[in-house]
């Protein structure tokens, strides 16, 4: 399902991602050789755009047109859109205290509240809706990229978090893996926040978060594989993506070949 807000801090346009990840897919086969797996095999849905203005106004209307397609889907994926689609998301898939939520970002997203809901704070609004912070696990952050404040935010609220260094370091499976061991042992569904911007500012042009030492699309395709396996994993959204500033298409294919790898680990449940 598209969801075209556009409501970010940061000026842009957001909102013709859906469109622009849709075309880039037209540029992929469904098929990998190496696992001899074709994803056309899944029945995918495509639920078209949801209209949605302000992020605020957003939460009720994007968690009430998910209810149809939770019901009909084995998992699902939202286009972005910017990352405030990932808090309605989150609470879709039922009682807030029994999801669990892994975010591929560089960034903490625990903006203060004052500021109103933006596509900077739908961790801290989650966790001020009663999500336990002790479900959230985030990949990726980066050095530089975030205020001291909100990591302490995150440090008191009981997230873990690693970071892009460490990733590059142990290696992307092993945190994603013990990610989903951690959350599955204590809620019913998880839910994926994949915020392009993770990736290294050369890969991710049109991200206007994304800055040099992020991930590699290797690592990130390897991680939403993982994570489409994984039973509990019900749905994933695809954020931050201004395809205006894109240079040569490479943050729009990026985000396409995500969705392929997803779809590639439902398949493979």
């Amino acid at each position: 399902m598209g969801v075209p807000l556009n409501a970010s801090i940061s000026p842009g346009r957001c909102d013709l991602a859906p469109g622009a990840i849709r075309e880039a897919l037209t540029r992929f086969s469904p098929y990998d050789p190496g696992a001899d797996l074709d994803v056309s095999t899944l029945g995918i849905k495509d639920w078209g755009d949801l209209h949605v203005s302000t992020a605020r106004e957003s939460v009720a209307t994007i968690a009430d047109a998910l209810e149809l397609p939770l019901q009909q889907s084995e998992a699902m994926v939202l286009l972005g859109g910017d990352n405030a689609i990932t808090r309605p998301g989150v609470r879709a898939l039922g009682r807030i205290d029994r999801v669990g939520l892994i975010t591929f970002d560089a960034h903490f997203d625990l903006r203060d509240l004052s500021l109103g809901y933006i596509n900077g704070n739908p961790i801290r609004a989650l966790l001020d809706d009663g999500l336990p912070g002790s479900q959230i696990v985030q990949i990726g952050i980066q050095a530089f990229a975030n205020s001291a404040p909100y990591g302490a935010v995150a440090r008191e609220a009981g997230i873990e978090f690693v970071t892009a260094p460490r990733v590059h370091a142990e290696g992307i499976g092993h945190h994603v893996e013990r990610a989903l061991v951690k959350l599955s042992e204590a809620v019913d569904a998880i839910y994926i926040d994949l915020d392009i911007d993770v990736l290294d500012r050369s890969f991710a042009p049109a991200c206007p978060g994304s800055r040099p030492g992020g991930l590699m699309p290797w690592q990130l395709r390897e991680a939403v594989r993982i994570c489409g396996r994984h039973h509990k994993v019900r749905m994933m959204d695809i954020v931050e993506i201004d395809p205006r500033n894109d240079v040569a298409d490479s943050t729009v294919l990026n985000a396409a070949a995500c969705l392929l790898e997803f779809c590639a680990g439902v398949r493979e449940r």
